[in-house]
């Protein structure tokens, strides 16, 4: 077995500066790469067996037992660690009160048609269009892992799922929710339509019916929009529209908020019956 632990004390090391360099998208994009930080974020990521590349631990954080278990994974698995101290970690690490793990993970995105191979009868897919802030999609994320979701797809034009907001917005569910990123609103339409899946789109519009109304127990996709603007055009043009009703002076609902509501409506329907 080789020797997969090293102690780095330089912050100009490569692996430090690679790690720092992940705080950018252009960088995530290039290497292919994102950074999981934490000790709750890396039991998640060990445990959904994502590819990881290497880790960086500090030696204080070495010593807790949580941390142990994960470096243990990480052994069996023959990943790099490089142990490093807290000053060192401090160059790599994206959180002001880091816990001394992190995960440099190789980023994945599941085609479309592998959602279609997903082997699931009546799927119901969360459809985010042009979504951009990271704190709503990390939560999205997240509730839809919680309600029981098939999957998540983000239009191109949507915040990087692999941003370190989103990655800790969404507590792990990002390593156990399939996620499509950066799929053209064509593909989507023509994927839906091949399948006979139908579209529901949040909208505020005299044709849509409150999202009670709506039947959520065949194969559906919910799309929802933009903070500012809402759903595009050709998607609106594509779906039947639903809305959240209010009855009090608020003007509207995040749309972490909204989808949350929407998607315990599909959880009570296909799942819960007539139990309330």
């Amino acid at each position: 077995m080789k020797d997969i632990e090293e102690r780095i004390t330089s912050p100009t090391n490569a692996k430090i500066k690679l790690a720092a360099s992940l705080k950018q998208r252009k960088q995530r994009e290039k290497a292919g790469l994102f950074v999981a930080e934490g000790m709750r974020l890396a039991e998640m990521a060990v445990t959904a067996q994502w590819r990881i590349s290497f880790a960086l631990v500090t030696e204080r954080a070495r010593e807790q037992p949580r941390v142990q278990a994960i470096l243990a994974h990480l052994r069996r698995r023959q990943t790099p660690i490089a142990i490093v101290s807290a000053s060192v970690y401090a160059k790599a690490s994206g959180t002001e009160h880091p816990q001394g793990i992190l995960l440099v993970l190789e980023k994945k995105s599941f085609p479309l048609q592998e959602f279609a191979a997903s082997g699931v009868t009546n799927p119901c897919y969360a459809v985010l269009d042009g979504v951009q802030d990271p704190g709503n999609l990390g939560t999205i994320l997240r509730t839809a892992d919680a309600a029981g979701l098939d999957g998540v797809i983000l239009l191109k034009g949507c915040v990087d799922a692999f941003s370190p907001k989103v990655v800790r917005a969404s507590m792990g569910s990002l390593f156990h929710l399939p996620v499509a990123v950066d799929v053209p609103t064509q593909s989507l339409l023509s994927f839906l339509e091949e399948r006979k899946i139908r579209l529901y789109a949040t909208a505020l519009d005299q044709a849509a019916k409150t999202h009670f109304a709506a039947d959520y127990k065949g194969a559906v996709a919910i799309a929802f929009g933009n903070e500012g603007n809402g759903v595009s055009a050709p998607i609106l043009a594509a779906s039947d529209k639903i809305y959240v009703p209010m009855f009090g002076q608020a003007e509207s609902l995040n749309v972490a908020i909204s989808s949350a509501v929407v998607f315990y409506e599909v959880l009570r329907q296909r799942h819960l019956g007539s139990i309330t």
